[in-house]
Order: C-alpha cells, then structure tokens, then sequence
C-alpha cells in the first residue's frame, strides 16, 4: 500500500525517532508498504517520520543512481545491488574531506541544494529479521545513509545549507507546507487548509 508522505513543515519530521522494539505491530507490512512508497514516488531512500511514524527506521535502494555514466562500473555495480531496511541505526563515527552533492528529498519537493556531508560513514544497525550489523559504507551509498540517518534525529538537509540559501528557499518551503506544489505521489502537508 502507497502511503502519503509527510511534507515538510510537519512536527514528525522534527522528533528524534523512538527505537523499534521486536514485537513493533507488523512490522513486515510496514517495511513493504514504505518500499512500495519509495518506489512510487522514484526514491532512493524512506525514512519512517517520512510516512508520520517517529520510530528508528528507514529504507534505501541506491539502484536509480546505477543508470549514471559519471560512475566506474564497479561503482556503478554497488549502487545497483544496494538495498536495504535499517532499524534501530547509530552512525558510529564519520570520516573524510566533506564533499558536496546536490540533494533533495520526497518531504521536501522541488528544493534540491548543495549539502557537505563526509564521504565514509560506519553505522550499526539491524535489519529486518533484528540481526545487528556493524558496516562501512562510502561515497553515494555512504551519503543516501546520511540522509535517511538525519530524518530520524529530526534532521532535514535544508539544515545543513547556508544561512542565505535557506533565505532564499524559505517562501519555497511555506508553499510545500501549505501543499502549494504540484507532485506526482501521495503527500499530506501539514498547513494545508481544509475546504469547507
């Protein structure tokens, strides 16, 4: 099932997620629902406050990235067999010259900047059977993981950009609240005013 992802301007988007616990109410179909929500709306990754639930889960699949001829065939190769569910995740330490790509984000549509982000990450985290994993991850895969990371401490990339680009963007985000903006998947804005 397609679930409506959560526009930007929404207080989930904003809470440090919750743990999720083992016997978390179906669980699998969440997993699957956020998939086919991600896959809907041409994502690349899913985070649980994204869909309205402020738990310690997301999704990623970096196969899109794949298709980009800038990457080695290796490269390439990793992006395309990259999938995977991440609960209850902690970045243990990041490292590397920060780099900038452009990004954006499914709550946040039609904003894409320039985000610094360091290019080796180390998380553990469990996947969907609750085995832990402890793993390194680096340059595209490692910074889809950062992004996905962030939603569940509450953070947006919008934060991580410059004082002036954030003032240049602001009347941008006040629109997407009030659901001011035309998208081809299923979104609940936050200031949306109900018609009578």
């Amino acid at each position: 099932m397609i679930l409506p992802i959560v526009a930007y301007g929404d207080p989930v988007l904003r809470k440090k997620a919750v743990p999720v616990t083992k016997d978390y109410p179906n669980l699998d179909t969440l997993i699957e629902n956020m998939k086919e929500t991600m896959y809907g709306a041409f994502g690349v990754g899913l985070a649980a406050p994204q869909i309205g639930l402020a738990i310690r889960l997301f999704l990623v699949d970096t196969e899109p990235f794949s298709e980009d001829e800038g990457y080695t065939e290796e490269e390439q190769e990793q992006l395309k067999n990259f999938q995977r569910v991440f609960i209850n995740a902690e970045i243990l330490d990041e490292e590397g010259d920060e780099w900038a790509f452009n990004e954006g984000c499914l709550s946040i549509p039609d904003v894409r900047e320039d985000v610094f982000r360091q290019p080796k990450v180390t998380i553990k985290y469990q996947d969907e059977n609750f085995k832990t994993h402890t793993e390194v991850f680096d340059g595209l895969i490692a910074r889809v993981v950062q992004h996905e990371y962030d939603h569940i401490e509450g953070v947006l990339f919008t934060d991580k950009i410059s004082s002036l680009k954030k003032r240049l963007i602001k009347g941008k985000l006040a629109n997407i609240s009030k659901g001011k903006i035309n998208v081809d998947y299923r979104m609940r804005f936050p200031l949306l005013k109900k018609k009578r």
